[in-house]
């Protein structure tokens, strides 16, 4: 049996068909999904990025004690323990965050390649190769903060001439060629691959055709590929008009696009390569991403809202029946344990190695239909910022202070923070409407009921602060 897990960054359940947006194309993850398992209530743990790996790679909580950083010398991951149950490993990603200095998200693999230039790697450093900011909107480099990514991520790309220059193609087209390699020397078991890639997240600059599917009809402006984040307006919807943001909707409608197509080109070489019906495949986000609902757009503030926190999650096993959808509670550390389950793969290791210490719980018993549920709410936040948790009905959102530094987005900025607890009948029937369509308000979380509901809330407080003392070993 071989592995295979996509990981897809930023991208937002509810902008794909199979999970009931009618007017987004997504054709190719839409037809692996009638081949999967759809799980509609998965949730990201401790956000963003690094966190969400950290969890999805030890099998262990990250809300309570770490937030954005490397792995630690004691963590076991899943690389490791596969490289030792002899699996052929490779990690092919173009998410640079994973390939900063200390970082080591690599270990365990014997292949290792990173596609450089996303976003603001110092990839391209000739100031030579200029950069003309006038075909571009200025809310992209609104600020000196901003204007210096902008400019990286323009050189980074300056050599683009065709679609397969986009970083997704990139990274598809390697994970091939990993793969081509291992069959073509005779190995077409015991394969593990993750690829890893940072698009659909920010800047959204899929090519013209794509875009076009959803533009709105009333923008004429250039467009708006990164939003700024920069000074006290950064990223907050007031910074922006509501043409522009259905015009950044659109932005990312088409990344998600070009995404599919080429995650749909991936799935056809593994069906080429005689790997489709031979592999466990996940395909899965790390988190979503706010596009104007709470008021601000990209994750420029510590709020674990729905649109950020649920995640795409897709399994296929040549074993488990099709096409069926769950709605039982899961979270980001029960990948790794559950991919460990499939395989049979004892936790308890040998003399040599270090046994994975696993919070999460296997996905196994619900893939098979064994069991219904495996808990009743998931939790979500940002380590030391803020805290959620949500049940079928309702969510959530506490916010314990500042006890930790927010990575990304402004800086701490004291009458934007967030102090009173928060709590919202959840619409879990909500799916945005198209981007032209998109006005402020439109979001599965309206209405603020923590003094209506004031028991209700009490009740989800004491199951999330219970379940936060477990994951902190209280």
């Amino acid at each position: 049996m071989n592995v295979i897990v996509i990981m897809l960054d930023s991208l937002r359940p509810d902008h794909l068909g199979c999970y009931g947006n009618p007017w987004i194309k997504t054709p190719n993850i839409d037809e692996f999904a009638k081949e999967s398992v759809i799980f509609e209530r998965a949730y990201a743990e401790g956000l963003p990025t690094l966190p969400v790996r950290t969890a999805l790679f030890t099998g262990r909580y990250t809300l309570m004690w770490r937030g954005w950083q490397h792995l630690e010398p004691e963590d076991v991951t899943l690389a490791e323990i596969l490289w030792d149950s002899d699996y052929a490993t490779a990690f092919i990603t173009d998410t640079y965050h994973l390939h900063k200095p200390k970082m080591a998200y690599e270990r365990g693999f014997d292949f290792v390649e990173f596609i450089r230039g996303q976003e603001a790697d110092p990839y391209i450093i000739d100031p030579s190769i200029k950069v003309d900011l006038s075909k571009w909107h200025p809310k992209n480099y609104f600020t000196e903060k901003d204007k210096k990514v902008f400019i990286q991520y323009l050189r980074n790309r300056h050599d683009w001439q065709n679609e397969e220059d986009h970083f997704i193609a990139k990274v598809v087209k390697a994970g091939i060629e990993w793969l081509e390699g291992e069959v073509n020397r005779g190995r077409k078991d015991r394969l593990f691959l993750w690829l890893d890639c940072f698009d659909p997240h920010e800047p959204w600059d899929p090519p013209e055709k794509y875009y076009s599917l959803y533009a709105p009809k009333d923008y004429d402006d250039l467009p708006i590929i990164q939003p700024f984040i920069g000074g006290e307006k950064g990223g907050l919807l007031e910074s922006f008009t509501e043409r522009e943001v259905r015009h950044i909707r659109a932005q990312y409608a088409g990344e998600v696009t070009l995404v599919d197509k080429w995650i749909g080109i991936f799935f056809e070489k593994l069906k080429e390569l005689d790997l489709w019906d031979n592999s466990l495949i996940v395909l899965l986000s790390d988190h979503g991403e706010p596009l104007g609902e709470h008021g601000i757009i990209r994750k420029v503030r510590p709020w674990p809202y729905e649109e950020l926190s649920r995640i795409v999650l897709l399994i296929k096993h040549p074993e488990v029946d099709t096409g069926k959808k769950i709605e039982a509670f899961v979270q980001t550390p029960d990948i790794m344990v559950t991919i460990i389950d499939f395989l049979q793969i004892p936790l308890e290791r040998s003399v040599w190695s270090v046994t994975p210490k696993v919070q999460g719980k296997s996905l196994l018993p619900l893939l098979t239909g064994e069991e219904e549920k495996e808990r009743d709410y998931a939790i979500a936040g940002h380590f030391g910022i803020s805290w959620s948790i949500r049940n079928e009905d309702y969510s959530l959102y506490l916010w314990p202070g500042k006890k930790a530094s927010y990575t990304f987005g402004t800086l701490y900025m004291e009458k934007q923070e967030k102090t009173k607890a928060e709590l919202y009948r959840l619409d879990r029937n909500y799916i945005p409407p198209p981007p032209g369509e998109w006005r402020e308000g439109d979001q599965p979380e309206r209405e603020n009921l923590i003094e209506k509901e004031r028991e209700i809330a009490e009740t989800l407080e004491l199951k999330l602060r219970r379940k936060l003392m477990r994951i902190a070993g209280l």
